[in-house]
């Protein structure tokens, strides 16, 4: 179910679209879209995204619509499980897994209201010795895409992140929990962990490097919770 606020968006393209010389194919061109990226946006199959609303806007030549954020005390709001997280664990991409997604409720995020919110479950031991707060296994690790806050938030040292690696032309995808050391020519997103088996991703910052596999930040860590494991 979309929310009012994902509405009110929606429906102002829609208007938008319907005047002289304003359609899909234009729209999906200055936003430098595929044109059926448009028609998801609109069937409420695919977000907008925070920094294609002035883009937006310019289009269509009318500005967006003003939503004023009505917080209420003590309320929450879902998030999804986007997967799990497990270093050094490539996966085959499923792009038709139609189970039931898994979700949680928590306070909205104040710094970044706007953006896409989700979750990774961690499994494994590479961020057991992060400090001040360890990533424990099971641990939930709160994220927003980072695709919507990119524009205006710069990778910074010490961040937390999700990375996601590709290789075999996106057919094989890995994402783990790791935190942002930056360098001259190169970033490195480091394990925290008391065991020695896990190494950093090591990324040139020489846009000609490519040895097949594709690295990327999706997701800026923004809250961990570390439940306590039953006991049976």
């Amino acid at each position: 179910m979309r929310d009012e606020t994902t509405e009110t968006y929606i429906e102002w393209v829609r208007k938008g679209l319907e005047a002289p010389g304003k359609n899909q194919i234009g729209l999906a061109k200055h936003l430098g879209i595929a044109h059926p990226q448009i028609t998801q946006l609109l069937k409420g199959k695919r977000k907008l995204k925070v920094h294609e609303i002035p883009r937006i806007a310019e289009y269509l030549g009318i500005d967006a619509p003003t939503v004023e954020a009505r917080p209420v005390a003590g309320s929450t709001v879902p998030v999804r499980k986007a997967g799990i997280v497990e270093a050094g664990t490539f996966r085959e991409v499923d792009e038709f897994d139609q189970s039931e997604p898994e979700e949680i409720y928590i306070e909205p995020d104040k710094r970044y209201p706007n953006a896409r919110r989700m979750f990774f479950e961690v499994m494994g031991d590479s961020m057991n010795d992060l400090r001040p707060t360890p990533i424990y296994p099971g641990a939930k690790c709160i994220c927003v895409a980072y695709e919507d806050i990119g524009h205006e938030v710069e990778l910074r040292d010490g961040m937390v992140v999700v990375v996601q690696r590709e290789r075999d032309g996106g057919h094989f995808r890995e994402w783990s929990v790791k935190q942002i050391a930056l360098f001259a020519d190169r970033i490195e997103y480091l394990p925290r962990s008391t065991n020695p088996k896990h190494k950093p991703i090591v990324v040139p910052r020489d846009a000609d490097a490519d040895n097949g596999v594709n690295v990327a930040v999706i997701g800026l860590v923004r809250r961990i919770i570390n439940d306590i494991p039953d006991f049976d």
